[in-house]
């Protein structure tokens, strides 16, 4: 059920209050002066409402849709004039049939003049009915079509994002393969090393990684031990620095997955066999709302001959980012001389604090 779809009950709730209140008003202006309300007396003031529902719901519940939401106006106009015009004659003849209180008290003679103003001035009030039912029924409609299209971004979005996730995770994947192989051919137990730390992680990335948030300590828990995987092939002149904290925010929950794109990157980026390196990783919280990401390693890009990732993580991120911290990121990655620099800022939500 739609949200719109949730709230239709509570607007037939109104629809009743405001025609209950209509109608009993001639109870409500009781009083020593005033005149009882009789029998005959309500039956004939309830005509004129009851004639106001006919045209609200007629046009309410055939009328607009038929012609106005075809763009046929001028059917609804000529539809409203017959319809208003029955209302009119309906009220008249009623009135002459049914019994007056009133018979024998004096009334004012009507000439030609104030017989046209007072059906113009009934007639005005049924325009005002029809056009009220019209507003009323414009922004149902909207709301209506505003609802689904909230509904459907939604279920795009949630879409897009498992193929993202679907995507990422051979991604990860194919890194610490890639990164294991490269272990077997000068240090076999070092290689066996890896494969048990990597069963851990794909743990936690084939079940953490099903839900929408996680703890952000889980996460950080899940980076550092990626960290340490990644340690085993880094020769002694890669000076890795690592620093990651919760802080305050430890609690909090974060979309898994965030962070491990740019550390890849560093990794993948950062690292020489021949030349002095390093990779600086540090992931704080400002306060309970605030983490930044900041990665800083020394920069030797990859030849294309090189296939050690398929390139995909950071626009990946990125659109992750994009449909789950829409306004609430800020992500600068860039070359800085001979350095590689990438920041990412995040604002949690709070009702993920």
């Amino acid at each position: 059920m739609s949200e719109f779809e949730s709230k239709r009950p509570f607007q037939w709730l109104i629809h009743c209050a405001a025609w209950g209140v209509l109608f009993g008003l001639p109870f409500f202006f009781t009083g020593r002066e005033a005149q009882p309300v009789t029998l005959e007396s309500y039956l004939r003031f309830v005509i004129i409402p009851f004639s106001f529902m006919i045209v609200y719901y007629v046009n309410s519940l055939m009328l607009i849709e038929k012609f106005l939401f075809t763009k046929k106006a001028w059917k609804f106009a000529a539809s409203n004039v017959v319809l208003i015009a029955s209302a009119m004659i309906f009220v008249h003849l009623m009135m002459q049939y049914l019994p007056n209180p009133h018979i024998g008290r004096p009334r004012p003679e009507r000439e030609w003049q104030d017989a046209f103003l007072f059906f113009l001035g009934n007639a005005v009030l049924y325009l005002l009915v029809a056009g009220l039912s019209v507003a009323i029924k414009m922004t149902n409609s909207w709301y209506k079509v505003q609802s689904d299209k909230t509904a459907l971004e939604k279920e795009r979005a949630e879409a897009e994002l498992k193929n993202l996730k679907s995507q990422l995770n051979p991604h990860f994947l194919f890194n610490t393969l890639n990164n294991i192989y490269s272990l077997i051919s000068f240090s076999p137990e070092r290689a066996q090393g890896a494969v048990h730390e990597l069963s851990k992680l794909l743990r936690y990335v084939l079940y953490e990684n099903n839900q929408h948030f996680v703890p952000l300590e889980k996460e950080l828990d899940f980076l550092r031990n990626y960290i340490e995987l990644m340690r085993i092939r880094l020769p002694e002149q890669v000076k890795l620095e690592p620093r990651i904290e919760a802080g305050e925010a430890s609690s909090a929950l974060i979309a898994p997955l965030l962070f491990i794109s740019l550390i890849e990157n560093a990794f993948k980026h950062g690292v020489s066999y021949s030349n002095p390196s390093f990779i600086h990783i540090q992931i704080m919280a400002a306060d309970r709302y605030n983490l930044t990401c900041e990665i800083t390693n020394s920069f030797f890009p990859k030849s294309d001959q090189d296939k050690s990732g398929s390139g995909i993580g950071l626009s990946n991120l990125r659109k992750r980012l994009e449909l789950l911290y829409p306004g609430r990121y800020v992500l600068e990655c860039g070359q800085e001389g001979s350095l590689f620099r990438a920041v990412l800022r995040l604002t949690l939500k709070e009702e993920n604090v």
